[in-house]
């Protein structure tokens, strides 16, 4: 099917009806169900990927297995019992005019998302699109392309079985740069474009689409471990924060230690992340494996200015046990997430109690941080009214 079908069909699709927290836990089951040909067309991506040469962080996204998939499962009951945003009154009110007025949330319409390989944010896509009333359109990586397939594949079988158009999702299997360039252009169609992913990525989106973007993916991250941090902890946080998962973009890429604990800090984190490569440099790169930045710095206002120079606005950490330092850091740091004495890898929408996600958006407009499921919505105007005109 061409590209603009596909787009025109989801277009006249948006403003579906449904029972769509039983749609939800019947694709649930279903994803479980079906869990071993997915796996079997997870192995086909999984092995290409290596044969290209892709970097094991990589490859751990893109592979599913039965708890991986049973884990995409229960994101999806989870987004089956939150509220439905669509519909919420957020305020009423009479005019002087003696008009009514209400504003309530609405879809968006028509989603498209860009994103790389991880075929989780296949399920997580739809399952928020739909629960806000939205069609969704994939744009998947070549990586992920059978996996995909195979996901989309259960998640139609599902639509069909409640009486829904298959075109509330489709996936745009050509995975070609040009086709991908064509649907930036499809603003007739399509409402909102999502870039998921790294840097190239987004900046590409941001440079071509006619679309409106939401701006999600790249993952700059900061820990400081300012003088008066508790070392343990801060060892701690910094291996979670590193380690746990290297490949996603909450995990920290640089770490900013205060001069006067430095010396005796990095021989520490040097045993504690042994399998870590440290770099004295690099600031303004998103690793997304075992490498680390260190910068030593002089002091709190040092370490804000360099993260907000390196930063992607994505999330930030300071650990200390000094208040007016933390004050200072959470409020002058310019990024979605800010902690104080925790891992950036709780960066999630899932985690914030959100439901799944559709990325950590690192832009101020619309929508910042988790970009779940009260952001697939915009608002309207309703005006109830008894003859009044304008004078």
């Amino acid at each position: 099917m061409k590209l603009t079908e596909i787009c025109k069909n989801a277009k006249n699709t948006s403003g579906f009806h449904a029972d769509k927290n039983a749609v939800l836990s019947e694709l649930a089951d279903a994803l479980v169900t079906n869990a071993d040909s997915i796996i079997s067309a997870n192995e086909i991506d999984v092995k290409n990927a290596r044969n290209d040469g892709m970097k094991e962080s990589l490859v751990d996204r893109l592979y599913l297995d039965k708890p991986r998939i049973k884990s995409i499962a229960n994101a999806l009951a989870k987004i089956a019992k939150l509220p439905d945003p669509v519909g919420e009154v957020i305020e009423g009110r009479t005019l002087e005019s003696g008009l009514k007025l209400i504003k309530k949330r609405v879809p968006l319409g028509v989603v498209a998302i860009i994103y790389e390989s991880r075929p989780n944010v296949t399920v997580d896509s739809f399952g928020l699109c739909f629960k806000s009333g939205n069609c969704v359109i994939l744009r998947g990586s070549k990586s992920a392309i059978n996996s995909n397939i195979a996901i989309v594949e259960v998640i139609k079988t599902v639509l069909k079985n409640n009486a829904l158009s298959e075109n509330i999702v489709s996936l745009i299997e050509d995975t070609k740069r040009e086709t991908t360039l064509e649907l930036m252009k499809m603003n007739d169609f399509v409402d909102v474009l999502v870039p998921r992913g790294g840097a190239e990525l987004i900046k590409s989106c941001v440079q071509n689409s006619t679309i409106p973007i939401i701006e999600t993916g790249t993952g700059v991250c900061h820990i400081f471990v300012d003088k008066s941090a508790d070392f343990d902890m801060a060892l701690d946080i910094i291996e979670n924060a590193k380690t746990q998962r290297p490949g996603v973009c909450n995990a920290v890429e640089t770490v900013l230690l205060h001069k006067d604990i430095a010396e005796n800090f990095i021989p520490l984190l040097e045993k504690k992340i042994p399998q870590v490569e440290l770099r004295y440099g690099d600031y303004d790169v998103e690793f997304l494996d075992l490498i680390l930045s260190v910068k030593v710095v002089d002091d709190t206002p040092q370490a804000i200015a360099h993260v907000n120079r390196f930063s992607t606005n994505h999330s930030e950490a300071i650990i200390t046990e000094d208040y007016a330092n933390a004050q200072e850091f959470l409020e002058k740091v310019d990024s979605a997430c800010v902690y104080v004495n925790a891992s950036t890898r709780f960066s999630d929408g899932e985690v914030f109690g959100l439901g799944a996600e559709l990325g950590i958006s690192t832009q101020k407009l619309h929508a910042r941080g988790p970009f779940a499921l009260e952001a697939l919505t915009s608002t309207k105007f309703i005006i109830y009214g008894n003859g009044q005109i304008r004078g």
